[in-house]
């Protein structure tokens, strides 16, 4: 007959039985594996992506911003001006000729080259561009009396993504992922993917999704257009899983001395947090980006098959297997640098919008339905629209139009958004913001309402002041909200 060790033949008075003491043996490692647990979330609640709480319950967990980079014409896709065809080639009497940025080519009112019809319930009139997205109109709230306050391309970018007109503030991806944090532990919280066809990216570059004072583990990361989408994607060939982890435990402690030597750098943090976030992204991001997983009917659905739409369709899917994996806020760009290359219609505003629309109409539609049969459309807030609008006028020499930052159109949908709904109006022929009108520090209020975020309180301390994305002001517009 075997017999059993003598740790185990003899077990101490403590333990009635062996089978107890086995049990309670299997609970110590187990409390080992609790510990081990305990630690992690500890780690964790250090981490600056951590998910927070907002300020109340917001409808929104997610949002995909459609930035059309170089400012699409409002009177020749969603804002209806009958009276512009009326008043087709006639003076516009008092007209500032620095309201554009070209003083000198400044001609007459010119009617919309593209013919407007109704659709869905709401009855909205939709230019004849967007053929895909015109069927969704019920799902969008419309804003256009939507204002800014500069004609340049830089600084209405950054107003547009920052609240500020000037270079070096967070911008609204940013304060977004400040506020709330991540649901992604292995995807960066703000993801940005630019034209991927040589146009460029928009001007102010990178700094149109840059955190600004705030710590730069919240700034946006970009995705390439050719190549491995993010650098570093791959490990070395010649580092091993355990060396890379290696060199990162010491990489940490390296940074935690540092950090120890200098209080209230939040940077330290973030870069410890960026190099674990690259770590576990070698595994995770390879698989989110991989489209070849999706059906041959979602891909057609999103207009891969279709050469004029096919690199911005792949954009528009990859943001929803980005959010459906956690990842806070998105923004797309449609377009490149400027002029022709993005949609900046100065020359032929036909021929330009034209072309920018077949590329973007059939993936943002898709989106839209997509994001709806998943059940994400009720919590991802989609919103489209540029950094201005365009003037009624023609821009003298060419059949295009100017910039114009006093009437803008945007549409949001989705994410507690109140579908087939038009808020304020430009006057009769588009050329400024005339009822109810909303600032740009309104817009971004009512973003942040929508995520749970009072733009009042969410505050960061610099330079001895609480800055907010509103600065001083901002209203919600609450119109358009269900």
């Amino acid at each position: 007959m075997h017999t059993l060790p003598r740790l185990f033949a003899s077990p101490d008075a403590a333990y009635r039985t062996r089978r107890e003491f086995l049990t309670r043996a299997g609970c110590g490692f187990g409390m080992l594996a609790l510990a081990d647990l305990l630690r992690a979330e500890e780690k964790r609640a250090e981490d600056p992506l951590v998910p927070r709480k907002p300020h109340f319950e917001g409808k929104t967990k997610a949002v995909i911003w459609l930035f059309m980079n170089g400012g699409p014409s409002h009177v020749d896709t969603w804002d209806y001006k009958p009276e512009l065809e009326k008043r087709d080639g006639q003076e516009l009497k008092g007209f500032d000729p620095n309201t554009g940025f070209f003083n000198g080519q400044v001609g007459p009112l010119m009617k919309s080259p593209f013919k407007f019809a109704k659709h869905g319930q709401c009855g909205k009139m939709v230019s004849d561009l967007f053929p895909h997205m015109a069927k969704h109109v019920d799902k969008m709230a419309f804003i256009h009396s939507l204002w800014s306050d500069s004609n340049n391309h830089s600084p209405a970018l950054f107003k547009m993504n920052t609240g500020m007109a000037r270079m070096g503030h967070p911008c609204v991806g940013s304060w977004v992922t400040y506020g709330l944090g991540s649901e992604s532990r292995s995807l960066p919280a703000f993801c940005v993917m630019y034209d991927t066809l040589g146009r460029g990216i928009p001007k102010g570059h990178a700094l149109n999704w840059g955190a600004g004072f705030l710590p730069t583990v919240f700034q946006g990361t970009a995705f390439k257009p050719q190549g491995e989408p993010i650098d570093n994607l791959s490990r070395p060939k010649d580092v091993t899983e355990e060396r890379q982890r290696n060199q990162l435990d010491l990489l940490a402690r390296l940074n935690q001395k540092g950090a120890e030597k200098h209080p209230g750098e939040p940077d330290w943090a973030a870069r410890v947090e960026s190099y674990e976030l690259a770590y576990r992204m070698q595994m995770a991001a390879p698989e989110v980006l991989d489209l070849s997983k999706e059906t041959a009917e979602t891909k057609r659905l999103y207009g891969l098959d279709n050469p004029k739409a096919t690199h911005f369709a792949k954009q528009c899917l990859t943001a929803r297997r980005l959010v459906e994996k956690g990842v806070r806020f998105v923004q797309i760009y449609s377009g490149g640098m400027e002029n022709d290359l993005s949609w900046d219609g100065h020359n032929n505003i036909a021929k330009n919008h034209g072309g920018f629309a077949q590329e973007t109409d059939q993936p943002i539609a898709a989106l839209l339905e997509d994001l709806q049969r998943r059940g994400l459309l009720e919590s991802t807030l989609v919103i489209w629209g540029g950094e201005f609008g365009r003037l009624p006028i023609v821009q003298k020499g060419n059949a295009g139009r100017d910039h114009n930052p006093h009437a803008i159109t945007f549409w949001l949908a989705g994410g507690g958004a109140k579908g087939g709904v038009s808020y304020g109006a430009s006057d009769e022929i588009g050329f400024k913001a005339a009822e109810n009108r909303v600032s740009i520090n309104d817009f971004h209020a009512t973003v942040l309402h929508m995520l749970g975020l009072d733009h009042k309180k969410l505050t960061y301390r610099h330079n001895g002041r609480d800055f907010r994305l509103t600065d001083v002001a901002g209203t919600v517009v609450k119109d358009i909200l269900v």
